[in-house]
């Protein structure tokens, strides 16, 4: 990256909690990973590679863990434009986190409720990033990501509801819908999110697919404080990509609370529709429900 570019790429970053980069993946690389995805989805028992949409249609939701399933995802989360961007914004050590894959199929997609990453896994500091790759033009209709900007200013937000961690931001943290914005762009295109960012997606009420790539990544002195079944999984894939490994922890000052949930979850997709009918009580409305 040039000084330039990446000057106003982290000020964009530092101010919005966001930063969308077009094009950062070339199409011979996206056809790649859509034929990896078909790939993974060629087995007689799609739930052994992913989750499945609820309902009788039997579509693939989530890929589970995608790196570990096809050699081109280890390929792309690693690729050398993608963690230039990614130094760029918590450092020159950069240890690969986790990765996942939403699929978001024609007219089925999940929603994803208001939530800020870090809620899930609190680490020691808030140098962690996501980078979600669009491997299909993506626009509102077909569930582009939807984002505060400014709000990873505001702290961690309550994830909570009726003393357990529901894995949404409901009741007076809510945000005011309004304010998001829709961050659409072409296949290729990369979105590096703030772990304190509220972000947000739609169904997919599209006939187009909205598949993405979610490699996450953190700084080196960035320690999990949490290692419950949900957050402490992802401990045996961590791998340094770049730098050096840190023996010390950094800290920044404050309280994280911790994803203490009611039962075991497999993914915040599920966690969240789990905490639906609850949350109805309160009042808490989500993007769509807003409109």
């Amino acid at each position: 990256m040039s000084a330039p570019d990446t000057a106003a790429f982290v000020k964009e970053y530092r101010e919005n909690g966001f930063a969308l980069v077009e094009r950062l993946f070339d199409p011979s690389e996206v056809a790649e990973l859509n034929t990896a995805i078909t790939e993974v989805l060629d087995v007689p028992d799609i739930g052994s590679v992913a989750e499945v949409e609820p309902g009788d249609n039997g579509m693939a939701r989530r890929i589970w863990a995608p790196t570990k399933q096809h050699s081109a995802f280890e390929r792309a989360s690693a690729n050398p434009r993608l963690l230039d961007h990614v130094e760029a914004l918590i450092g020159p050590d950069i240890l690969f986190h986790y990765s996942k894959l939403h699929l978001k199929a024609p007219r089925v997609g999940s929603v994803v409720d208001w939530h800020q990453d870090f809620a899930y896994y609190p680490h020691t500091n808030t140098d962690l990033v996501t980078a979600l790759l669009y491997l299909d033009d993506t626009t509102t209709e077909n569930s582009a990501l939807q984002a505060i900007p400014g709000s990873h200013l505001r702290g961690l937000a309550d994830h909570y509801v009726d003393g357990f961690f529901r894995g949404k931001v409901a009741g007076a943290d809510a945000p005011d819908a309004s304010l998001a914005v829709s961050l659409e762009a072409p296949a290729g295109s990369v979105i590096f999110i703030h772990p304190l960012l509220l972000h947000y997606s739609s169904p997919n009420r599209s006939d187009r697919y909205r598949r993405a790539f979610l490699p996450a990544y953190r700084a080196a002195d960035a320690y999990p404080i949490h290692f419950g079944a949900h957050a402490g999984h992802n401990e045996a894939g961590v791998r340094l990509l770049r730098g050096n490994v840190s023996d010390s922890a950094r800290v920044e000052g404050g309280a994280w609370r911790l994803p203490l949930a009611e039962r075991p979850f497999g993914s915040l997709f599920q966690l969240q529709e789990d905490a639906r009918d609850t949350t109805a009580v309160t009042g808490y409305a989500t993007l769509e429900e807003a409109k």
